[in-house]
């Protein structure tokens, strides 16, 4: 037996009732917040761990420098006649690994008092960021006054929604380490 026509009276108020009981329907509430607030949840993530991993890396470095600065601080890298060579190999040596020593750069200078230190300013090229810095490893004598830098860029990888941690124009942070101390009096 077949249903008699519908009034549009009939098929204008099925309609509204349906649309009524969709937009009461919870069902899949759940899914479309975890498609409203996922992607600035993941996104908060990975920027707090970008973060930390850069800290951690800085500190790393720092550490590092600091433990090979007693290597010249106490004439060892003179008494064994280091090269630069060997003296990056020393701070490489207590980096863990995490970084790539071949993109390491150092510079070991003697001051003539503490008041001439000064940090080399230009690091990099600020349009290409390609390293401009020129190495040096003047480890003084006995009692002279030692600055030592340490540089490296460290990869960034989130560069999303204005999310980006690198200062330079090839996606990298500039990483820095930077000792000042006098000799002890061994010559």
């Amino acid at each position: 037996m077949k249903k008699p026509p519908r009034s549009l009276r009939q098929i204008i108020r099925d309609t509204l009732w349906r649309r009524a009981g969709f937009a009461r329907d919870e069902q899949g509430a759940t899914a479309v917040e975890f498609a409203l607030l996922g992607l600035p949840f993941f996104a908060l993530i990975a920027a707090i761990l970008e973060t930390a991993m850069v800290f951690f890396a800085s500190q790393v470095l720092d550490s590092a420098v600091q433990d090979s600065s007693r290597l010249v601080r106490t004439g060892q890298t003179q008494i064994e006649e280091y090269t630069p060579e060997m003296y990056k190999e020393a701070v490489c040596s207590r980096l863990f690994g995490l970084f790539d020593c071949t993109q390491l750069k150092l510079r070991v200078t003697e001051l003539v008092n503490f008041t001439t230190a000064e940090i080399t300013e230009e690091i990099f090229d600020p349009d290409t960021g390609e390293w401009i810095i020129e190495e040096d490893f003047d480890q003084g004598v006995g009692s002279s006054i030692i600055l030592i830098e340490a540089y490296y860029k460290w990869p960034t990888f989130i560069d999303f929604m204005g999310i980006d941690f690198s200062d330079s124009p090839d996606g990298t942070r500039l990483l820095a380490a930077v000792q000042v101390f006098r000799n002890e009096p061994f010559s």
